[in-house]
């Protein structure tokens, strides 16, 4: 859990434009204040932000990176049309890594796709997914993670995309070329 507190309050720092208060902070990454005041002074050490104000989001953003970890709890489909799907379900989600990337930049061919949902919308998915197509190793891959990378998610051509920090940091434990197209959208950030 400790882990997932810091990547939220990481995460509201990097999808803000402005200076956010300690208590928009809290209120945002759905932590205590004291834990936004605890954190912050361990940022503050490493010089990645002064106060609420980051100061670097790059560094802060590989500083992240540090922290996170590979998805471990996944269902994985082969879904025929899956973006037609997606655009029709009712559903809580966000697309991530190669889809995500393709329909923001167009670098990567969107050869899986991976959408972070709800834990408690697991077998509803599965429902849905299992009756579309065929469930085991394919190109819908379905992540279970703690609601809040879907912080910020924004609607594209029908569909719901994770934040651009989010997107970044999930190119970036992908690998491969992946890491080639993170980079790329670091200079939007």
């Amino acid at each position: 859990m400790r882990g997932n507190k810091r990547e939220s309050i990481i995460r509201v720092m990097l999808n803000s434009e402005e200076t956010l208060s300690k208590n928009e902070i809290s209120k945002r990454a759905e932590c205590t204040r004291q834990w936004i005041i605890l954190f912050l002074k361990e940022l503050e050490k490493k010089g990645f932000v002064e106060g609420t104000k980051v100061k670097d989001r790059y560094k802060l953003l590989r500083y992240w990176l540090s922290l996170h970890k590979r998805p471990v709890r996944y269902k994985e489909y082969m879904i025929k049309e899956p973006l037609k799907l997606l655009k029709k379900i009712k559903l809580d989600y966000a697309l991530t890594t190669y889809q995500a990337e393709n329909i923001i930049q167009h670098h990567l061919f969107p050869s899986r796709i991976d959408i972070y949902a709800k834990q408690k919308d697991l077998e509803k998915w599965h429902e849905i997914l299992a009756k579309k197509g065929l469930y085991g190793k394919g190109n819908v891959r379905i992540i279970f993670e703690e609601e809040h990378v879907m912080y910020n998610k924004r609607k594209l051509g029908g569909l719901f995309i994770v934040s651009l920090p989010q997107l970044i940091i999930d190119l970036l434990i992908e690998g491969g070329p992946c890491e080639e197209a993170a980079e790329m959208l670091v200079k939007r950030l």
